[in-house]
């Protein structure tokens, strides 16, 4: 447990106790509300799995575009070398 905890347990404990109250007063000190926190969180999650989407789309988008060019050219050369070294 010592390990999961990196040290023993009841100092860690007391340490993270203290660094909570500290960083409570911080907060409260500058009108930040633990609710706040949370919707802030929430609203970055939503942002990044948008933008998670957004990055499929435009590459989706790309991938087609540069397919419409590629594909059919490298249909061209395969069927020529199929063709070139049946002779």
């Amino acid at each position: 447990m010592e390990r999961l905890f990196g040290g023993p347990i009841l100092p860690t404990l007391i340490k993270l106790a203290a660094a909570s109250v500290v960083v409570g007063l911080l907060l409260a000190f500058f009108g930040i509300k633990p609710i706040d926190l949370w919707y802030d969180f929430l609203d970055t999650v939503v942002r990044i799995w948008h933008m998670g989407f957004d990055a499929i789309d435009w590459s989706v988008k790309y991938f087609a575009l540069g397919a419409v060019v590629v594909v059919p050219i490298w249909l061209v050369v395969r069927l020529w070398t199929y063709l070139i070294e049946k002779k």
